[in-house]
């Protein structure tokens, strides 16, 4: 009887092990998910065009077709997604147009010549 309680006790083990596992995972695909989802709102704000971002998804699944060894492949998509939507030019050229911006839209009513 002890023996069938070490047994069960270390079966439950493993299964916590496993579900700590995937809690992990998951935390991490969520994670890169919101990056993913971040950056699309930031490009969406630009007004990207929708050619330029499936330009960007079709790069992405066409580099994702053969996944990689030891990654998963959801995570994979995401990571490579992430990636593409941050080297997006729109995201590069952003902070030197907000550095312009606040000083020509500091007072609205203020017209220049």
């Amino acid at each position: 009887e002890l023996q069938q309680k070490v047994e069960e006790t270390e079966v439950l083990r493993m299964e916590l092990q496993m579900l700590e596992t995937e809690r992990v995972r998951l935390s991490l695909v969520e994670e890169k998910l919101l990056d993913v989802l971040q950056l699309l709102q930031q490009l969406r704000d630009l007004n990207i065009s929708k050619r330029a971002l499936g330009k960007i998804l079709l790069s992405t699944l066409e580099s994702c077709r053969d996944p990689q060894p030891g990654k998963a492949q959801l995570f994979e998509v995401l990571d490579t997604l992430q990636q593409e939507l941050a080297a997006c030019e729109l995201l590069h050229k952003q902070p030197l147009e907000q550095a312009q911006s606040p000083r020509a839209l500091s007072n609205p009513l203020v017209i220049s010549c």
